[in-house]
């Protein structure tokens, strides 16, 4: 299987690397569009711009593009409040959602970068919950731009070293190091710019 999967992964990068700078736009594309359909492998397009592009500029292009996407959910959920909670209203879950926005809404900027920086965190929910909060777009975007940089390079490391991390676990360590130093720099952050 593995030898299935590695070669589907040296044809997808021979093709974008092929195709050139198209192929890092491409890259930046699929990671947008992840943000607002979920079902999409996020893992995967990571991986295929790591490995296309490197690790220092397909960690740049897929932490823009992530930001990027999650920006563009947050800003359509603000411009479709009203509909999107009419909507909701009638639905049976509506209390749960509720209770879910205010929640992130009322999260600081160190918690929800560490929400945000753990990799298997549903961001498309993130991205909803906060843009029909009352939360503004500085406290969001200062909050991605910290959190995405872990969740970004987790998925580089990861994909293009998947093995090893299954064989040493201080990979793993070094994971659960980055999402506390996510923490630590939100609450760094946001006790100097005050945005919460």
């Amino acid at each position: 299987m593995l030898g299935s999967i590695s070669d589907i992964s040296n044809y997808l990068q021979d093709f974008l690397i092929s195709i050139g700078i198209w192929g890092g736009l491409l890259g930046i594309l699929l990671i947008v569009v992840e943000s607002i359909l979920p079902f999409l492998p996020l893992c995967v397009f990571i991986t295929l711009v790591f490995l296309t592009f490197g690790n220092i500029i397909g960690f740049f292009i897929c932490w823009i593009a992530t930001v990027m996407g999650c920006l563009l959910s947050f800003t359509i959920s603000k411009k479709m409040k009203n509909w999107i909670h009419k909507h909701i209203k009638k639905s049976k879950y509506h209390k749960k959602v509720d209770d879910m926005m205010m929640y992130i809404g009322e999260m600081k900027i160190s918690s929800l970068a560490m929400l945000v920086a753990v990799p298997f965190t549903p961001a498309f929910v993130v991205n909803i919950a906060a843009g029909l909060s009352d939360m503004s777009y500085k406290k969001f975007l200062v909050s991605m731009l910290i959190g995405k940089t872990f969740m970004v390079y987790f998925w580089g490391y990861v994909g293009v070293n998947m093995i090893e991390c299954f064989t040493h676990p201080i990979y793993l360590v070094k994971i659960l190091l980055m999402v506390f130093i996510a923490y630590i720099l939100g609450k760094i952050v946001n006790k100097y710019v005050k945005v919460d």
